[in-house]
């Protein structure tokens, strides 16, 4: 696994979900976790969705997922490197950050640190001059996206490595980061710990790395070993059909407002391999990713690597295409466009996450169409910023006789929740709020076609 991960941590936040989804709880906790909000960086990165990976590095010269930190700096030699291929394809594919590996686990920094030489400094590529980090942040902010950095913890090149002084140095390239590349949506850090080139291993100053995020960056979101956003728990791309972003955390178990990210590469590895050129996955495969991710009250972390020539592979571009269209035609597919509702029901189905209502558990929610219409998917929000709420609810068609029959039901919704469901028609439907850990807050409803 690429991204390694701490496995103590990650049982105690499964153990933490399992506990708050139970519905025997103490009420005194669920009332709590029901008045939970999101800060306001949290809620922005929440907003996104789609947030891309750009693993790019040696290891994409070497053709390896981890280098051992012996790498030559004369093999980094992009040779058609543009930074502005890379994030237009990923604007105008809807993501709306992109997180680069500045440093991975063998060392390498794509940006001429003065705290070291294994970097691009002492590589051929533009002579030593050029500054790949500077250039994706420029890129970033050109086409108005979050621009993301991945310092990995783990160096396996600095002989400061499993001493004290290595936080001195994590802290001071993490301050280049922080400060000479205008703002940073997203510190992404790694929990991979391994022995360094003297075969030790680090103790990593967390508290003190956050301090320095939060004073350089505010606005950051610091994710995975970080505060502010949690690991889904694999790279499955899979999230939790009952997901709550309010779980306990730290040894005191205090509730806590943490959200989840799932991740997954586009291709079978994280960096570049040619011979994955014919297995990047099909837009109709991240079709089915978004909604275990997005769709699951997660963001969706796409990892897409930049090749030897410094380029985004054709057929990668072509997936996210692709994966782009297919979300556009549900948009457009809406069976609310052509019968506008009335009263609470055009609250939320407006298109406008501002505007919401309110529900009570066994409360429903009646949608009447002027004609009947055909959907296969399901989409419901809440307004996070009011907490996460409930704990399930259905959908009801009204059948020719005037009954209800259910075709579809779920747990947790949170920022929001898809579901795929049997093609369906009907003119009158309602939704049920079925239990709920307080008035819920419903921003928007929708029933589309998923090709």
């Amino acid at each position: 696994m690429i991204l390694q991960r701490t496995t103590h941590l990650l049982t105690i936040f499964l153990a933490a979900i399992a506990l708050l989804s139970s519905c025997n709880g103490p009420e005194q906790t669920e009332r709590k976790a029901a008045h939970i909000t999101p800060s306001e960086r949290q809620f922005n990165w929440q907003r996104q969705e789609l947030t891309a990976f750009l693993h790019f590095g040696i290891n994409t010269f070497y053709g390896r997922e981890w280098g051992n930190g012996a790498e030559d700096p004369a093999r980094f030699n992009p040779s058609e490197l543009d930074a502005d291929q890379w994030i237009s394809t990923l604007a105008q594919s809807g993501f709306k950050c992109a997180i680069l590996t500045c440093k991975h686990h063998d060392g390498f920094c794509l940006w001429p640190s003065a705290y070291t030489g294994h970097s691009v400094k002492n590589s051929p590529w533009k002579e030593g001059n050029g500054d790949v980090v500077k250039e994706v942040a420029d890129a970033c902010h050109r086409h108005g996206i979050g621009f993301g950095v991945y310092l990995s913890p783990w160096d396996r090149n600095s002989s400061l490595y499993g001493t004290d002084e290595y936080n001195d140095y994590f802290v001071n390239q993490l301050t280049e980061l922080l400060t000479n590349y205008g703002d940073v949506a997203e510190v992404w850090l790694d929990g991979a710990c391994g022995e360094g080139p003297n075969g030790r291993v680090q103790e990593y100053d967390f508290e003190r790395w956050y301090a320095v995020v939060r004073e350089l960056q505010p606005d950051a979101v610091i994710a995975i070993m970080g505060p502010d956003v949690r690991w889904v728990g694999t790279e499955n791309c899979i999230g939790r059909a009952t997901e709550w972003s309010v779980v306990p955390t730290g040894a005191d178990e205090t509730l806590a407002w943490y959200p989840v990210e799932v991740d997954v590469s586009i291709r079978p590895g994280w960096f570049y391999h040619e011979d994955e050129d014919d297995s990047v996955k099909s837009p109709e495969q991240l079709m089915d990713i978004y909604f275990t991710s997005v769709g699951m009250n997660g963001v969706l972390l796409l990892n897409i690597p930049p090749d030897t020539r410094g380029l985004l592979a054709d057929a990668d571009i072509e997936s996210l295409k692709g994966f782009k269209a297919l979300r556009d035609e549900m948009a457009s597919s809406s069976i609310f466009r052509d019968s506008p509702q009335r009263g609470r029901a055009r609250k939320v189905t407006d298109g406008n996450y501002d505007t919401h209502i309110v529900m009570k558990p066994d409360q429903e929610l009646v949608f009447s169409l002027d004609e009947e219409k055909t959907f296969n998917a399901l989409c419901i929000q809440e307004d996070i910023r009011f907490g996460q709420r409930v704990k399930s609810f259905a959908l009801d068609v009204q059948l020719p006789d005037g009954s209800w029959a259910e075709v579809a039901s779920g747990t947790t919704i949170g920022h929001k929740r898809l579901l795929h469901l049997d093609e369906t028609t009907a003119s009158k439907l309602r939704l049920r709020i079925i239990e709920s850990r307080a008035n819920a807050i419903i921003s928007e409803v929708d029933l589309t076609i998923c090709q």
